[in-house]
């Protein structure tokens, strides 16, 4: 479990944390100022970032090849998980989403966000055991159904957004495992013309892929102009982060703010917010953290001693890449309304204390040696990130 003969603590990347508890800090500002009167939104995050600094460093030294022995278990409890917010869960904005732990005053905990993370273990192991049968087509119809299964009982959550990320991330991760270009290539020949079909399916009326918001919101990005009402989040979004222009209003006494108008912004639209409080500068300044976050993954998994911890670091990297192009491609009205929060910033506990267990695995990658991984050497193969 704590395999501390084989950790390099020189190697422990403090950067990354620091990095990391900038991201949260500037969270907390954001969240502050769109605060309202009575609520304790901001507090309860700086707990979450404490607790969530102490979960990173506690993960941080147990070794993922302990945590990945336990990969079925990991798997069983979150099936059992979301089919527990299937039949008791809590609804919030029209999505059920949430399990409530201890009555009304408890705690609400979304399964869906440690989700992403056990399945990165999961699949992890999974490519790891059977990395010779990487191409073998019933290996990969079984990896698909075991990943589709938990994704399947998302996506009933209306948790479209969790969905595609998890897809996102399968997709990634089986191609650094070494999916072969004979079977890649005629799945995107396939596959892309798919996507076009189905993109044109789910905008006629008779369609039955999505719900009617779910297509409503796919529709108003491609005529803005007949859903004003779908629009109206993404419309004040831009003119928020608009207004910040290059410096943005940080130093503005004034009380008069875009995001005001904009519903969650401490959440899924918290980068309106970034973008009018912190302007062009701040903005640039938060992708640029988010990317050294993803570079430091991607880092990890390459100096990874096996392939298990290759994939956990192209997992995670895939995961934050997703989120974080989605989430601000949404705030700026690139992409359809999904309701996906942005790692680190968007106010929830239940997401940052997963980042914070991704982050930890990623430091507990950097630090094992290279050079002594008995009973872990898994380095041969086709490990596209070497």
């Amino acid at each position: 479990m704590f395999n501390f003969k084989q950790y390099d603590f020189k190697r422990y990347n403090f950067s990354l944390l620091t990095v990391v508890t900038l991201l949260v800090s500037i969270g907390l500002f954001l969240i502050k100022q769109v605060q309202l009167e009575g609520e304790n939104l901001f507090q309860k995050q700086l707990v979450g970032l404490a607790l969530g600094l102490v979960v990173a460093l506690v993960v941080s030294i147990i070794d993922y090849h302990f945590i990945c022995k336990f990969y079925i278990i990991l798997y069983v409890i979150n099936l059992i998980l979301l089919i527990m917010v299937k039949l008791f869960g809590k609804t919030i904005n029209y999505a059920t989403r949430w399990l409530e732990i201890g009555g009304k005053n408890g705690i609400q905990f979304q399964p869906s966000e440690l989700s992403k993370i056990i399945l990165i273990l999961f699949l992890a192991k999974l490519f790891t055991i059977f990395e010779h049968k990487i191409n073998n087509f019933f290996f990969i119809i079984f990896a698909v159904i075991a990943t589709g299964i938990p994704t399947y009982l998302i996506l009933t959550q209306t948790d479209l957004s969790t969905s595609m990320v998890i897809m996102f991330t399968f997709a990634m991760m089986i191609f650094a495992a070494g999916l072969s270009w004979k079977i890649i290539l005629p799945i995107l020949a396939v596959g892309v013309p798919a996507f076009a079909v189905i993109f044109w399916y789910v905008q006629q009326d008779y369609q039955v892929l999505l719900t009617e918001t779910q297509q409503q919101r796919v529709l108003s990005i491609l005529h803005p102009e007949q859903f004003p009402a779908i629009m109206y989040q993404q419309d004040n979004s831009i003119q928020a982060i608009g207004s910040g222009q290059l410096y943005g209003k940080i130093f503005d006494v004034s009380e008069v703010r875009g995001y005001n108008y904009v519903p969650i912004s401490e959440s899924d639209f918290i980068f309106s917010v970034a973008g009018e409080e912190l302007g062009f500068i701040g903005s640039c300044f938060i992708i640029l953290l988010f990317a050294i976050i993803i570079y430091k993954a991607l880092k990890a998994g390459k100096n990874a001693p096996d392939r298990m911890g290759m994939l956990i670091g192209v997992g995670i990297a895939s995961m934050f890449m997703f989120q974080v192009f989605v989430n601000i491609g949404v705030a700026t009205a690139i992409l359809p309304n999904t309701g996906i929060p942005l790692p680190f910033l968007s106010y929830g506990l239940s997401g940052l204390l997963s980042y914070m267990i991704s982050i930890g695995l990623i430091l507990n990658i950097s630090i094992q040696n290279k050079h002594n991984t008995k009973g872990n050497k898994s380095n041969k193969g086709d490990i596209r990130l070497k």
